[in-house]
């Protein structure tokens, strides 16, 4: 019998506001769609959390023995610069700046979004589509919203009528938002604004003559919007009502809101039964922004080439300290926090390479059993990953004390608690046992300390030649030499 017979999962359903009793539309079957990244840039540590919180989910039910089809897709077009349809597209806007093609951008960022999240030790999803590459599901999902009278054509755009669909329908009651609330609050529109209300959003875009990505449609030359895709790529994978639906907190209003606003103007259906939002990142207790300064991305906090933290840390570190926090809660980065974690981490890991010299005896003074349904207790409860970890540390502690002789453990037990934390370290948490560099690590530590000191002691002397022979050789071997005002730090690239 599959685990999740008897270990039923709660979710924290934003559409509802509490935690439903997760029951799948087909038994034993998930279908699980995340908003995946906007290629345009390197992928930002924020986007790394949620995509990281959405792993942990997926691991989780595969744990318990569910089929899951997890979509998750690539935003290569249609996204512009704000939500309210206007500016450049951001990909059109960075190829027009580094004078390439839009696809070079797309390529070169996509590069860079799989590299990142492999080192953090993420599963691929079961599909990862694009929105170019669903062009024409897009235009067939606004033809036929058309159809029913839920849009409009303008100047060759195609606009969604909210106020119309609202009528009939709930516009808002995902975010709980009011729209004659939104309609008080907006500015009135002008002659040259071709959308029936401000909240109208765009379906298709006209492409002006300067605009780089385009393709034909019915209604001429343009581009989709930026909800559409969602809609178009998780109903044609997972049918037109699905189990989850998953995204950052930012992206509930108004994209998730116009996502079912689509869907149910198309479908006449409600899209998702189960929507779930990650919350933000903060760095240094402030919102991270690269305009501030107050922004640091996950290659710069792994080699360490960074102002903002100590040293460098480990992918599976930085995925511990992650999951140390619930998924729906703003967790705040800093140099102490990762500390912390690392030390967390090692100690973990330490008791997991110890388990197997564990002595046994004729019986436990752990209770095994016990102690696992807690684990699962934690994780079935909307996925709470810091109550689970708590669950470890208390596996940890008796690690420990029966490697001093102070308890014993069966060897039943023993194979027991071996097997439940390597589903629960490595399987679901996705946390990957590193320590076994962590030697190789203190005694590189311990000769770029001796390095570094000889470096300083050539410069006392105003032996440049040396000093400089140190740092250019350390370069070549993948090693960056760094003087600063509170002395000399290293980073391996």
């Amino acid at each position: 019998m599959p685990l999740y017979k008897h270990q039923p999962v709660r979710i924290h359903n934003s559409l509802t506001g509490k935690k439903d009793l997760f029951e799948p539309i087909n038994d034993g079957h998930v279908g699980m769609y995340v908003c995946g990244p906007t290629v345009y840039s390197n992928v930002h540590l924020g986007n790394c959390r949620t995509f990281m919180s959405f792993d942990m989910i997926f691991r989780y039910l595969k744990h318990l023995g569910y089929k899951v089809r997890y979509v998750r897709n690539i935003t290569d077009a249609g996204h512009l610069e704000n939500d309210a349809d206007e500016g450049e597209d951001k990909i059109a806007k960075k190829a027009k700046l580094e004078q390439i093609e839009p696809m070079e951008v797309v390529q070169r960022y996509t590069v860079d979004f799989h590299n990142t999240i492999q080192k953090l030790n993420l599963l691929p999803p079961s599909i990862e589509p694009t929105a170019t590459g669903h062009i024409i599901e897009q235009i067939e999902i606004i033809k036929d919203i058309l159809e029913k009278g839920f849009a409009y054509e303008a100047n060759g755009s195609v606009y969604f009528d909210v106020v119309k669909f609202n009528q009939d329908h709930d516009y808002g009651k995902l975010s709980g938002r009011k729209l004659e609330d939104m309609i008080t609050n907006t500015r009135e529109l002008t002659a040259q604004d071709e959308k029936r209300n401000p909240q109208d959003f765009a379906l298709w875009k006209k492409a002006e003559p300067q605009h780089i990505m385009r393709w034909p449609s019915p209604w001429g030359d343009g581009f989709p919007g930026w909800h559409l895709e969602c809609t178009a790529m998780s109903t044609k994978y997972l049918g037109e009502t699905f189990d989850i639906h998953g995204g950052g907190m930012d992206l509930k209003f108004p994209h998730h809101e116009c996502e079912i606003a689509q869907a149910e103007a198309s479908t006449g259906k409600s899209p998702v039964n189960y929507w779930m939002h990650a919350n933000m990142l903060t760095l240094n207790g402030k919102k991270m922004s690269k305009s501030t300064d107050n922004n640091i991305y996950p290659s710069e906090i792994f080699s360490g080439n960074n102002t903002i933290l100590s040293k460098p840390y480990t992918p599976a570190v930085v995925r511990f300290f992650m999951m140390q926090a619930h998924y729906t809660s703003i967790l705040d980065l800093s140099d102490e926090a990762l500390q912390a974690s690392e030390k967390g981490y090692n100690r973990l890991m330490d008791a997991l390479d110890g388990i197997d010299g564990l002595k046994t005896g004729d019986k436990s003074d752990f209770d095994i059993a016990a102690w696992k349904q807690r684990c699962y207790d934690a994780m079935n409860d909307d996925f709470n990953t810091p109550i689970l970890i708590a669950q470890l540390f208390d596996a940890v502690k008796h690690i420990n004390l029966i490697k001093e002789d102070k308890e014993t453990i069966s060897s039943e037990d023993k194979d027991e608690l071996t097997c439940t934390l390597n589903a629960f370290v490595y399987d679901v948490l996705g946390i990957e046992n590193q320590s076994i560099t962590k030697d190789d690590s203190n005694t590189l530590s311990g000769v770029m300390e001796l390095l570094i000191d000889i470096r300083n002691e050539a410069r006392a002397k105003k032996d440049f030649a040396t000093s400089d022979k140190i740092r250019d050789q350390l370069v070549e071997l993948g090693i960056q030499i760094k003087d600063g005002k509170d002395g000399t730090t290293f980073s391996v690239n």
